[in-house]
């Protein structure tokens, strides 16, 4: 329950210092920088060179990649009847491509399904830093590039330059080299800035009394993110005849709220900033009813 509360206490704090005005303006790009260049790159150097591939956990390694593609699937399909700017676009497919899977996945899946449950989430979240590390920063590296602009050299320079895609290639040379447990205390305490921050962040750019004006493309990715995403988890795995436990952990996962640290690259790209900030903002309060209804039915 305590991480509810951090969630609550560090939008609040970043919505009222706004409002009176604590913070000079576009303070919140000096906290993303900490995030992107500090806390990110701290949280994979710690986390990925301790996982374990097995085959066994198809569905839960694969989840993260499963939510994204689907989102891309539904955002072109809708573009069709509905005109949306590339920027737009990318700023929707950060969004609800990934599922916020550590601060809000953790407590709610180990309170769902115990120890066990906890364990395929963390894991499930561990793929999911290595799909934003790499669809993630590639979707909002090419959106950036405008029509008529597109460069693929351009475009991996930015991926392969972006902090926490550096460490992710870190994670898998140093442990050859070191022992990473004994920096571990030391990436724990920087990672762990991360949400908390990210979400004071949030709190200093939301503007909810504009919902409205987004309000189809608001509607439009909160469907998918919380209710269409889970459906396609579910197929997915009924389609691996996976065991009970991965099927409902995979499913709670894929029903989580937005992803942060997804919204906090589409702004750092300038790719619709206003609405992913709105989207994650108005999905995270939504979304704890929305998990617990797919636990009933789960």
């Amino acid at each position: 329950m305590i991480n509810f509360f951090i969630i609550a206490i560090a939008i609040a704090v970043g919505i009222l210092f706004k409002k009176y005005q604590k913070l000079p303006e576009n303070s919140h790009r000096v906290i993303n920088l900490w995030i992107v260049y500090i806390a990110l790159p701290s949280i994979a150097l710690r986390y990925i060179p301790k996982m374990n591939w097995n085959w066994d956990l198809t569905l839960i390694i694969l989840t993260p990649w499963v939510i994204f593609l689907a989102a891309l699937l539904c955002i072109v399909i809708v573009s069709r009847f509905y005109k949306i700017d590339l920027a737009t676009k990318a700023a929707i497919l950060l969004t609800v491509g990934f599922s916020n899977m550590s601060f809000l996945g953790y407590p709610i899946t180990e309170a769902f399904y115990g120890t066990e449950g906890l364990k395929l989430a963390i894991l499930c979240d561990q793929s999911s830093f290595i799909a934003v590390s790499s669809l993630g920063i590639f979707t909002a590296s090419f959106a950036s590039q405008g029509k008529g602009n597109f460069s693929i050299k351009d475009i991996l320079k930015k991926v392969f330059s972006f902090p926490p895609t550096l460490a992710f290639l870190l994670a898998f040379l140093l442990p050859n080299f070191m022992n990473m447990e004994v920096i571990d205390p030391i990436l724990e305490s920087l990672g762990a800035t991360m949400v908390p921050m990210a979400l004071f962040s949030i709190g200093l750019q939301l503007k909810l009394k504009d919902w409205k004006a987004d309000k189809f493309l608001l509607s439009f990715a909160l469907g998918y993110k919380l209710i269409l995403a889970p459906i396609f988890i579910l197929l997915f795995s009924l389609l691996l005849n996976v065991e009970s436990i991965y099927r409902q952990v995979g499913v709670i996962e894929s029903a989580m709220a937005p992803m942060v640290v997804g919204t906090i690259i589409a702004t750092e790209f300038g790719l619709n900033p206003k609405l992913s900030n709105t989207i994650l903002s108005v999905g995270i309060p939504i979304s704890f009813l929305t998990t617990y209804f797919w636990y009933l039915l789960l």
